[in-house]
């Protein structure tokens, strides 16, 4: 039988889970990459619920534990830098979680591991997809680059970020892609640590809707947040102009705030995140699927973004395996295997994705007394009275159904 081809658009979690276990279920892979390299860096992601088992799984459970940022718990801070609240970190799902990464850390410890016969294309984008009778081969997808690179394959996979073209040039019906701004900008980067850092994610809420946020990293530096409710437009901008937004907007906030505007100003990896989430009714089209952030942005808010994203590639090879009959893979035979992944996946990510009503007026409260109202709820959600309650919060990504079976094509 010759062996099955797979394009996957996007070299990050989900595009590299997928990788590996279509690899190491007979599949031959390319993985396109608009970035002219491998991408370390980024923020903290953690592997929860049943991510677990899938990283076990891989095999890979001791290499992620090998990379963690060191994060030992999370507080509250108040203006003063005292603690107010500290949320539960106990057990593997707490607020810090028992397997927390940066998202760099974690895709090269799935990179490292991807088996022989995953071919890169790093510095290019997908330009033009041809699927059914569009295609210039029957039963193919041809996939044409931005370098005038043309590849068939069975299948494309768009593994990219929440606002990916290559899914928007697929899925063009209306109501194929629901973008859903929920109201939050995000500004990350990394800034120099000093002696006062400890290994604790330190929360801060001021008025105005504003937070900071200092997180430990095992490379000797902090990374930092600067998250507020509403847009300012700054995508687009400058560094020098969105930093001068971010002053305006954050003035007189308090606490380390200054620092880590001082910080974003000479870091060299600051970026923002207008938070949108993704919702489609369905992941698939022809020969083509999204996956991820592509596919369902749950965002930072919803968490378990990185949960989701290393299980769908685990999923997927579960799925197009069992309608696998060793002859040619129809069009019907990837129907049905959607039907299988999208029977499995979705209420897992509908869990995540279901942010209560009102959270972001409860997150970024704008006065002064919304801040003491906050204050007193955390104070009482984090009581040992409601701390099974409070303990579910964190429980992402979890479910009681056993992972669809994989077997590994030894080569």
């Amino acid at each position: 039988m010759t062996a099955r081809h797979a394009v996957i658009s996007g070299a990050s979690i989900a595009g590299l889970s997928a990788a590996w276990w279509l690899r190491h279920t007979g599949w031959d892979v390319t993985v396109v990459e608009r970035a002219p390299a491998f991408r370390d860096g980024g923020q903290n992601v953690d592997v929860r619920g049943v991510a677990r088992e899938v990283l076990d799984r891989m095999g890979l459970v001791d290499a992620v534990r090998a990379v963690n940022t060191t994060e030992t718990g999370t507080v509250l801070v108040d203006r003063d830098g005292r603690v107010t609240t500290e949320l539960p970190s106990d057990g593997p799902d707490g607020a810090t979680a028992e397997l927390e990464v940066l998202r760099g850390d974690f895709a090269r410890v799935v990179l490292d591991d991807l088996p022989d016969g995953v071919q890169f294309v790093y510095g290019e984008t997908i330009q033009d997809v041809e699927d059914g009778a569009a295609s210039v081969v029957p039963d193919r997808v041809t996939i044409t680059t931005s370098a005038g690179r043309v590849l068939h394959a069975d299948l494309l996979v768009i593994a990219e970020g929440v606002r990916s073209r290559t899914r928007d040039r697929v899925f063009t019906e209306d109501g194929d892609v629901d973008e859903r701004d929920l109201g939050v900008t995000m500004v990350f980067g990394t800034i120099p640590r000093i002696p006062s850092d400890d290994d604790r994610w330190r929360w801060y809420t001021a008025v105005g809707g504003r937070q900071v946020h200092l997180r430990p990293d095992p490379y000797g530096t902090t990374r930092a947040i600067l998250a507020h409710a509403g847009v300012d437009d700054l995508v687009g901008l400058d560094r020098a102009a969105m930093l001068a937004k971010l002053r305006d907007r954050y003035a007189d906030a308090g606490w380390q705030t200054e620092r880590v505007l001082d910080g974003f100003a000479d870091s060299d990896d600051v970026y923002l995140d207008e938070l949108t989430q993704i919702r489609m009714p369905r992941w698939q089209r022809g020969r083509v699927c999204v996956i991820g952030d592509a596919a369902w942005c749950v965002t930072p808010m919803g968490g378990g973004g990185a949960s989701l994203a290393l299980t769908s590639g685990y999923v997927l090879a579960a799925s197009l395996q069992a309608v696998d009959r060793g002859d040619a893979l129809t069009q019907a035979d990837l129907d049905r295997a959607f039907v299988s992944f999208d029977e499995w996946l979705r209420p897992l990510v509908d869990q995540i994705q279901g942010i209560p009503k009102g959270i972001v007026h409860f997150a970024y409260p704008q006065t002064r007394l919304g801040l003491a109202a906050r204050r007193v709820a955390d104070r009482v959600l984090m009581s040992k009275l409601f701390a099974p309650v409070t303990a579910k919060l964190t429980r992402v990504a979890d479910t009681d159904r056993p992972l669809p079976e994989v077997s590994v094509v030894r080569s």
